[in-house]
């Protein structure tokens, strides 16, 4: 139990109805979640507005209210607090309720449009193996030192987030490496989190449904540099073209990791196959597991955070060689049939290409390339025919298939991917709209040393259709597939 005046101390209030020293049991925004003594949070959101929700929230318990708008009706012995933003109010309240758990922990938050799951799962690998008490918030899984959660967004929701977190400082976790998408940027769902650093990885076409143009996407992963403190680090990808944007006005000491371009944290590639990389990192060669330019530019980024919380190149360097790649990410599937079989959770016109550019710097050119990509549905349209036009492009043959189609139609969505198609490729693709017939169809065309690559959904177990998530995993898919090719 907390005093309702002590959580709400630093949100700029502009009206108080009721008393502020009543003792609070639990805060949330969502009304069904209330319980007795709660402190319910009405946010406008996209889709429903939690000030329709005040009602039910007061007879579920709820003895505080706060909002952006004083309901006409107030109840006799609940207190309202107006404010100008309760989302943004949310975050200082829920920092509050847990007891600013971010400011106990060396927190280093990931942001960019392709790399954070891997940046973050391999820096997690490397401090827990380095000894430390590691926590990793991803969009794959969230780990407390050994404890596996599943993830269900890349980034939480506020309360969820400073929940985690305290969980974290109370098992006695030292080091969190935290993805922190755009949205949760825009959504304020990392308001009043301390970063001991930022990392920016890279920055695509995504998410346009969402930020509706690329400046505002910009601008929004931006804020999170913004916001650093003093004290703090900033790690960006010299190799981006906007990062050296992402660290203007930063008050974090700022840094650069890079393949091609002069940084602080350099790495070439020595040597590459389909089983790993030898690197020159700095000035030490080091071998990985890891596939492809874009997982040595993510390498050099984990070396560098190492470097940047403390930690000396001799520790660092016998662990790095170890690093695994997270899950759906180039994930390579052991087939029994020399043929190679890949799954990735590309799914922006990017992330496809630079899969696809690492799968071609790899190949004889005497076997074929199958692509297996969908698009989601509910989500960004622009990018369906630039996918489609990378996968042609890059592949002796491509099938079409369904995504997380969600709400839309698939056949609606793989049309609008055919939109981008240059005509000298029409012979080059096939739509099979059901994703498992898709893998069994290329599983079945491809013959001896020839390459698949399944992408676009990677670590996910299931697919989204008409508001229900079924039970559908690619890795489980292919590997079936081409067992039974034998």
């Amino acid at each position: 139990m907390k005093v309702l005046k002590d959580i709400l101390f630093g949100v700029p209030l502009q009206s108080v109805s009721g008393s502020t020293g009543v003792k609070i049991s639990a805060v949330t925004f969502d009304s069904r979640a209330v319980k007795k003594d709660s402190l319910f949070v009405a946010i406008e959101g996209d889709s429903q507005n939690g000030h329709d929700y005040i009602k039910a929230a007061i007879e579920n318990g709820a003895t505080a209210i706060l909002c952006q708008k004083m309901p006409k009706e107030l109840h006799q012995g609940v207190t309202y607090f107006s404010c100008p933003n309760s989302r943004r109010a949310l975050a200082t309240v829920a920092t509050r309720w847990y007891d600013s758990p971010s400011d106990k922990l060396k927190l280093v938050g990931i942001t960019g449009t392709n790399g954070k799951t891997s940046v973050a799962t391999m820096a997690y690998q490397l401090f827990y193996q380095l000894g430390y008490n590691t926590g990793l918030l991803s969009t794959v899984e969230i780990r407390i030192g050994e404890k596996v959660i599943p993830s269900t967004h890349t980034t939480p929701d506020v309360l969820m987030l400073n929940k985690t977190l305290r969980a974290m400082v109370d098992t006695g976790v030292t080091h969190c490496f935290m993805e922190v998408s755009s949205h949760g940027i825009d959504q304020d769902r990392v308001a009043d989190i301390h970063f001991s650093g930022g990392v920016f990885t890279n920055l695509s076409h995504d998410h346009m449904d969402y930020h509706n143009d690329f400046k505002s996407y910009r601008d929004t992963k931006k804020r999170l540099f913004d916001d650093l403190p003093k004290g703090s680090f900033a790690l960006s990808n010299a190799d981006d073209k906007n990062g050296t944007f992402m660290l203007q006005n930063s008050d974090a000491r700022p840094h650069f990791f890079g393949i091609k371009s002069i940084a602080d944290f350099h790495v070439k590639i020595l040597e590459k196959s389909f089983s790993g990389m030898l690197l020159k990192l700095q000035h030490d060669e080091v071998w990985t597991p890891l596939i492809g330019a874009f997982n040595a530019s993510n390498f050099i980024c984990v070396y560098a955070i190492g470097i940047l919380l403390g930690e000396e190149k001799e520790a660092l360097l016998p662990v790095m060689s170890t690093l695994k790649g997270a899950l759906g990410r180039f994930q390579l599937i052991a087939t029994p049939n020399n043929i190679t079989a890949i799954v990735d959770y590309a799914h922006t016109p990017d992330a496809l290409s630079q899969v696809l550019d690492t799968v071609a710097t790899l190949r004889t050119r005497n076997e074929k390339l199958i692509t297996v990509v969908g698009c989601g549905g509910n989500r960004d349209k622009e990018k369906r025919p630039l996918m489609a036009k990378v996968a042609v492009e890059k592949s002796d043959l491509t099938i079409f298939t369904s995504d997380n189609p969600r709400n839309e139609d698939p056949s609606a969505i793989v049309n609008d991917m055919l939109q981008g198609i240059p005509m000298e490729y029409n012979q080059k693709h096939l739509t099979v709209l059901d994703r498992s017939q898709a893998i069994k169809t290329a599983t079945t065309m491809a013959q001896n040393q020839d390459i698949i690559l399944v992408a676009g959904k990677g670590h996910e177990t299931y697919q989204e259709q008409n508001g229900k998530r079924l039970p559908f995993d690619d890795v489980v898919e292919l590997t079936q597939n081409l067992q039974s090719k034998k």
